[in-house]
């Protein structure tokens, strides 16, 4: 009886390893960033990130006009120039889209507070949605734009 119960276990051991995790030829995808990431553009880095808006500081949505809520999400978005470490004016236009290519239509807004120059923009977003950002940089004095891209999937439950 007792090798029978030893004969189960070794049993149940070795059929709960081979159907486990990736194994050695398999590739095990990167981390991706939690929420903020950063992206060069030759002289500057613009650095971007998109959060729940309830995840916010009341003070500092009050202070903005955004409305805190599960279900908004805030895109944020600064410019910096790599020389002189400063924030610098753009212009930062965005088109966004969920996963089944539902166009999500908000306007960046350009807020200036004393040294610094960053662009935010909300828009409405449901439990476990992935939103596609593709960002468009002008920085100021050039005529060239800078495209970069994102996906961030948002959890409001």
């Amino acid at each position: 009886m007792k090798n029978k119960k030893i004969l189960i276990a070794l049993s149940l051991l070795g059929l709960a390893s081979a159907c486990g995790g990736p194994g050695e030829s398999s590739s095990i995808p990167e981390a991706q960033p939690a929420g903020a990431s950063n992206v060069d553009i030759g002289d500057h880095v613009v650095h971007y990130s998109a959060q729940l808006t309830e995840q916010l500081p009341p003070e500092s949505a009050r202070a903005y006009n955004i409305v805190r809520s599960k279900n908004r999400a805030m895109l944020s978005v600064s410019v910096l120039n790599k020389t002189s470490k400063s924030t610098v004016a753009a212009t930062v236009t965005v088109k966004t889209v969920n996963l089944t290519g539902q166009l999500k239509n908000f306007t960046m807004r350009q807020i200036n507070e004393q040294d610094a120059i960053y662009y935010i923009g909300e828009l409405p977003v449901a439990n476990r949605e992935t939103l596609i950002f593709d960002i468009s940089v002008t920085t100021e004095g050039s005529d060239k734009s800078s495209d970069l891209r994102f996906k961030r999937q948002f959890f409001t439950d």
